[in-house]
């Protein structure tokens, strides 16, 4: 799912365009995570990139965590959209 469409589900949703919502964060970070993902399957020795994705991955996680007490609701949709485990640590 790339930026713009997620922003134009969430501009239908909520009918205006809301770049720093917790769930747009999300995916954005899901994104940046798949990118890396992808970049350190050709280049396993990139250390700094691994250093980057687990950073990138701890803020996710942060996220998610937040957003699951705020909202459960919110929270099941968006890892059902992202199809993203759910975090099993509370």
């Amino acid at each position: 799912m790339t930026k713009n469409s997620f922003i134009s589900v969430i501009s239908q949703e909520e009918k205006k365009e809301n770049t720093g919502s917790v769930e747009f964060q999300i995916v954005s970070f899901t994104n940046k995570i798949r990118i890396l993902t992808s970049h350190l399957e050709l280049h396993r020795k990139d250390f700094l990139s691994q250093r980057g994705l687990r950073k990138i991955l701890g803020k996710r996680q942060r996220l998610l965590s937040y957003l699951a007490k705020k909202n459960r609701i919110r929270y099941k949709e968006l890892i059902r959209q992202l199809d993203i485990r759910e975090s099993k640590t509370r």
